[in-house]
């Protein structure tokens, strides 16, 4: 039980945001019993690792509750899966299939893939294996089937009644030509299929109808029961009001759709709920993560390369910050959650409630102990020419004599997605610096310093002398250069492991002769 005063204190976000909920929801929260946060997903593409994200950071908002109310909590995720087909995605084969289904509902168009009725199914069941993997709580809700079932029913009925002032609300945001055409319920074509975006000529509230003009033919149709749909800004309104929704997230650029959707909530007669705007996740090149591009990493190859913790962790860290999110990412972030868990056994109460890790973990932090970084495990990869597992444990095992695997729970997956990322991204970017005549000098009286060392000395030593052989070989006044060469032509990149501690473990001699291989 953790105790109040530290509840109070923490100024964690999850704990911000939970707070804020209990706070501006108390009334609704108490009235129905429990709390209801949800999560949106736009099946249009193939789920991507900012969905996870928003489905990851809202649980970590769930186990902060726990900790200051009794209350149930439910997570609905919920899938756009009857809004019309727009483009066809990038990532998918047989694009031919979907280009002839255009504007139709996501969940009657085909399946390219063709293993689940539907596209939107299909991204749909995708989306629930990824989350399942990460043993997330959560209830999925399909738009499709709430609009098909009348679920949405009496709401669409309200929305009916108050069609005048919601289109007073919206059309204001709208250009001179859209007004024209914009109409809150978008009918579903009898004849077609698709999602129409046409203009509304009648309502008949008493009956539940529109009257629509279809290429000069006038058509009437229900808005129940999935003969309509609704646009995005009023159907999220609708959703909240449908689903009492006490919290949810977004990304900035719905900010405005929010604060659209927001006054419609209002009208209909309930308050919106909180809501979180988190930044944006861009790709290598700073451009917008997209479902249809296909561009930044995906959540089935984050985890080929590392664990499904390492990317909770990037979830949660600067949610209100656009961060990178691509492969060359990955060791940083492993790395990071290697130090909280080192740092977690030290810390007191309140500043495990500060620690990232412990939301991560949902207060129960790892005990392991960390035998090296990632980046480091990279470098031995590569050096030890270890491709497999076993390999590279007996390697370790050479030096770390009164260690094992079962021990070291965390680092022996550490082995597995090192040598994974090391052969995918990592090889085929090296590029090896060959040395000139003054750096192959140095180089060499480096050789001749670590003659003097042996397996026995403290990487602090070891990296001393290494100190003292750069500043005595021409590089005294930027010793940065002089690492910079070791790790360029060594390692075939500008960064690297602390030396000392590199050589400490993977040995005197074997150091030795590797720079005498590169500088050949």
């Amino acid at each position: 039980m953790i105790e109040k005063l530290n509840l109070d204190k923490t100024n964690a976000w999850p704990f911000v945001e939970a707070k804020k909920i209990l706070k501006v929801r108390k009334n609704f929260i108490e009235k129905k019993g429990k709390i209801v946060l949800q999560t949106g997903y736009g099946p249009s593409g193939l789920p991507h690792i900012g969905t996870f994200g928003e489905v990851a950071r809202t649980t970590m908002i769930v186990n902060a509750l726990n900790h200051l109310t009794d209350l149930p909590k439910e997570i609905i995720t919920f899938s756009d899966d009857m809004d019309g087909l727009r483009k066809v995605p990038d990532n998918v084969p047989k694009k031919e299939v979907l280009n002839n289904n255009l504007h139709k509902p996501l969940t009657s168009v085909p399946d390219p893939f063709e293993k689940f009725s539907s596209f939107g199914e299909h991204n749909n069941e995708m989306l629930k294996k990824f989350l399942n993997e990460f043993k997330f709580n959560y209830n999925f809700k399909s738009s499709t089937e709430l609009y098909k079932s009348g679920f949405f029913n009496p709401t669409l009925e309200l929305i009916l009644e108050k069609y005048q002032p919601i289109m007073e609300i919206v059309l204001p945001t709208l250009g001179k030509e859209r007004q024209k055409t914009y109409s809150p319920f978008l009918p579903i074509c009898p004849d077609t299929g698709i999602v129409l975006e046409i203009p509304v000529l009648e309502i008949n509230k008493k009956k539940s109808i529109i009257i629509f003009d279809n290429d000069g033919k006038k058509l009437e149709t229900s808005i129940l029961n999935g003969k309509c749909k609704l646009q995005w800004k009023v159907d999220w309104a609708m959703r909240w009001y449908a689903l009492d929704v006490d919290f949810e997230m977004y990304g900035k650029d719905l900010i405005e759709s929010a604060i659209l959707s927001t006054k419609i909530i209002k009208l209909l007669g309930k308050n919106n709920p909180c809501g979180f705007a988190y930044e944006l996740f861009l790709d290598e090149k700073g451009e917008k993560i997209s479902k249809s591009k296909g561009n930044g990493i995906t959540i089935d190859q984050w985890l080929q390369y590392a664990s499904p913790e390492s990317l909770s962790l990037f979830m949660y860290q600067n949610p209100k910050r656009a961060k990178k999110l691509y492969k060359e990412i990955v060791p940083k972030a492993v790395d990071e959650y290697l130090d909280f868990i080192e740092k977690g056994k030290t810390q007191n109460e309140l500043q495990l409630l500060m620690n990232p890790v412990w939301h991560v973990h949902n207060g129960k932090i790892p005990r392991d102990k960390t035998i090296m970084t990632f980046s480091m495990l990279l470098n031995l990869v590569e050096t030890s020419n270890a491709d497999s597992k076993e390999l590279l444990w007996k390697f370790v095992k050479k030096y770390k004599k009164d260690i094992s695997e079962k021990n070291y729970p965390i680092f022996d997956n550490l082995i597995d997605y090192a040598i994974k990322y090391f052969n995918d991204v990592i090889k085929q970017q090296k590029k090896y610096k060959k040395p000139n005549i003054d750096e192959k000098k140095a180089l060499e009286a480096l050789i001749k310093t670590l003659e003097n060392c042996n397996d026995k000395m403290l990487p602090e030593d070891i990296q001393t002398l290494i100190y003292s052989t750069g500043k005595e070989n021409g590089y005294a006044e930027n010793l940065r250069d002089w690492f910079k060469l070791i790790y360029e032509v060594v390692f075939g990149d500008e960064n690297g492991p602390r030396m000392g501690f590199f050589i400490s473990f993977f040995g005197v001699n074997e150091t030795k002769q590797l720079i005498k291989d590169k500088i050949k």
